[in-house]
């Protein structure tokens, strides 16, 4: 039913049926992100189109291979704010678009739908770029005992106890 795929060891469940689905538009957000932006955002797309191929019914059974493909780049790249001038790659969603030969509203409609599928927002970080996972605020915040804190503050023992239990994505000092 799934079929495991790796890349850059990291290992993706995707739905066995969708496999040439997934295949084919990873091709696509693959070379983008080759071409223009870096291999986190590859991940990051690949991580995204993975858990669209399991979702029931999964999206991706219809549709153009480089629709999906402009759309969750543009989905990453929202998450991840690709399209502020400060960070390093930036990206303006038109630009994007003129590479892929999507319209606008077609591909920046299909990454709202992506982002909601996935429950996803500015304040998740399950697609959030690795490097900039350490200075995400809102994934280090935590309630404990009704008190709302930083986790970054914490002591290494207690950081250890919520990244076991899920609630932050690791040990700050532990990551690069």
């Amino acid at each position: 039913m799934w079929a495991q795929v790796s890349f850059m060891s990291e290992e993706f469940k995707v739905a066995k049926a969708l496999q040439p689905k997934f295949d084919a538009i990873t091709a696509l957000t693959d070379a983008f992100c080759q071409a223009h932006l870096n291999e986190e955002y590859a991940l990051m797309a690949r991580k995204m189109c993975a858990a669209l191929s399991r979702k029931r019914p999964s999206p991706l059974a219809s549709g153009q291979e480089k629709i999906w493909a402009c759309s969750i780049v543009q989905a990453v790249g929202r998450l991840n704010f690709l399209g502020d001038k400060s960070q390093t790659p930036h990206m303006k969603t038109e630009e994007i678009n003129a590479v892929f030969v999507v319209s606008k509203s077609t591909s920046g409609n299909k990454a709202s739908q992506i982002i909601d599928q996935l429950k996803q927002s500015y304040h998740t970080y399950d697609y959030c770029l690795p490097s900039r996972l350490k200075h995400h605020s809102l994934a280090w915040i935590v309630q404990i005992n009704g008190y709302i804190l930083d986790a970054r503050s914490l002591s290494r023992d207690v950081q250890v106890m919520l990244a076991e239990a899920g609630h932050i994505p690791g040990i700050y000092d532990d990551m690069a």
